[in-house]
Protein backbone atom coordinates (compact mmCIF):
# COMPACT_ATOMS: atom_id res chain seq x y z
CA UNK A 1 0.00 0.00 0.00
CA UNK A 2 2.91 2.61 0.75
CA UNK A 3 4.43 2.04 -2.98
CA UNK A 4 7.92 0.23 -1.53
CA UNK A 5 6.91 -3.23 -3.28
CA UNK A 6 6.97 -2.57 -7.26
CA UNK A 7 6.42 -5.82 -8.75
CA UNK A 8 4.20 -9.16 -8.31
CA UNK A 9 5.58 -12.73 -8.56
CA UNK A 10 2.91 -15.08 -9.63
CA UNK A 11 2.38 -18.66 -11.26
CA UNK A 12 1.86 -17.93 -14.84
CA UNK A 13 -1.59 -19.38 -15.31
CA UNK A 14 -3.29 -16.29 -16.83
CA UNK A 15 -2.30 -13.90 -19.49
CA UNK A 16 -1.03 -10.37 -18.56
CA UNK A 17 0.36 -7.92 -20.94
CA UNK A 18 2.16 -4.12 -20.34
CA UNK A 19 -0.60 -1.84 -20.70
CA UNK A 20 -2.89 -3.86 -18.43
CA UNK A 21 -4.91 -2.91 -14.86
CA UNK A 22 -3.97 -5.66 -12.26
CA UNK A 23 -6.33 -5.50 -9.55
CA UNK A 24 -4.89 -6.90 -6.41
CA UNK A 25 -6.96 -7.94 -3.57
CA UNK A 26 -5.99 -8.69 -0.12
CA UNK A 27 -6.62 -11.96 0.97
CA UNK A 28 -7.44 -13.68 4.36
CA UNK A 29 -6.05 -17.29 4.81
CA UNK A 30 -7.55 -17.35 8.12
CA UNK A 31 -11.17 -16.50 6.81
CA UNK A 32 -10.92 -17.53 3.42
CA UNK A 33 -11.83 -14.28 2.62
CA UNK A 34 -11.26 -11.15 0.48
CA UNK A 35 -10.46 -8.54 3.06
CA UNK A 36 -11.96 -5.59 1.13
CA UNK A 37 -8.32 -4.21 0.86
CA UNK A 38 -7.41 -3.77 -2.83
CA UNK A 39 -4.88 -1.66 -5.39
CA UNK A 40 -5.39 -1.12 -8.99
CA UNK A 41 -1.50 -0.96 -10.82
CA UNK A 42 -1.10 -0.48 -14.52
CA UNK A 43 1.57 -3.44 -15.87
CA UNK A 44 4.48 -2.15 -16.88
CA UNK A 45 6.43 -5.07 -17.88
CA UNK A 46 6.19 -8.71 -17.98
CA UNK A 47 9.05 -10.84 -17.65
CA UNK A 48 8.08 -15.22 -18.11
CA UNK A 49 10.64 -17.89 -16.79
CA UNK A 50 9.42 -21.05 -18.76
CA UNK A 51 11.21 -21.42 -21.32
CA UNK A 52 14.76 -19.44 -19.72
CA UNK A 53 17.94 -21.95 -19.67
CA UNK A 54 20.30 -19.78 -18.20
CA UNK A 55 21.00 -22.04 -15.25
CA UNK A 56 21.43 -25.37 -14.98
CA UNK A 57 18.90 -27.38 -13.13
CA UNK A 58 21.15 -27.70 -10.46
CA UNK A 59 22.38 -24.19 -9.81
CA UNK A 60 18.93 -23.73 -9.67
CA UNK A 61 17.85 -26.32 -6.76
CA UNK A 62 20.53 -25.42 -5.08
CA UNK A 63 20.35 -20.93 -4.98
CA UNK A 64 16.78 -20.91 -6.49
CA UNK A 65 15.02 -17.49 -7.75
CA UNK A 66 15.27 -13.94 -6.51
CA UNK A 67 13.16 -11.10 -7.99
CA UNK A 68 15.14 -7.78 -7.82
CA UNK A 69 13.07 -4.53 -8.51
CA UNK A 70 14.73 -1.43 -9.29
CA UNK A 71 14.08 2.42 -9.24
Amino acid sequence: MDGVKTYELRLADFQCNPGDTLVLQEWDPNTKEYTGRKLEKTVTYVGKTKDLSFWSKEEIEEYGYQIIAFK
